[in-house]
């Protein structure tokens, strides 16, 4: 049976928190998760929901997920899709669902006119690098992330 997607719903809350979860120990950075279920449910199904997510099902059974939103690009003057986090079951990866998960929102900003599908990968994980490189997605070397959190966060913001 092939991949199929589908988006997540209310039902699914524990399961993209578990997702995330698994995501955060491949990547060894599980002790510093600090979202609950609860967080996630609301950000996904709450009222005004801002991140979207993605399940990827194999024989019927959930192996993986995207978990997206949208951004704007100024100089492109359109809206773009912003993957955070993509995770595939390492029993379920080299079956395609990850590739199905990518095809899946890059039709959707093909079908929506949006102009940009953007994502980041850490620098050690030679495996994804390797499997964003041949679909064609360019790395943004000149690009350095920059990120404001805790004590410096509300430093900035005089808090």
């Amino acid at each position: 049976m092939p991949v199929s997607i589908r988006p997540a719903t209310p039902a699914d809350a524990a399961l993209v928190y578990q997702f995330i979860r698994d995501l955060a120990e491949y990547e060894n950075l599980l002790d510093t998760v600090e979202a609950t279920e609860t967080d996630v449910a609301g950000a996904l199904f709450g009222d005004n929901p801002r991140a979207f997510a993605d399940i990827a099902e194999l024989d019927g059974e959930p192996v993986g997920f995207a978990l997206w939103f949208y951004n704007y690009s100024t100089f492109v003057g359109r809206h773009g899709i912003w993957l955070e986090d993509l995770f595939v079951r390492p029993s379920a990866r080299g079956s395609g669902a990850g590739k199905a998960l990518l095809v899946n929102l890059a039709r959707r900003c093909v079908e929506e006119n949006l102009g940009r599908f953007e994502w980041s990968v850490l620098d050690w994980n030679a495996p994804s690098i390797a499997f964003y490189d041949s679909l064609g997605a360019a790395a943004m070397d000149e690009w350095i992330i920059r990120r404001l959190t805790g004590e410096p966060l509300r430093r900035l913001a005089g808090l």
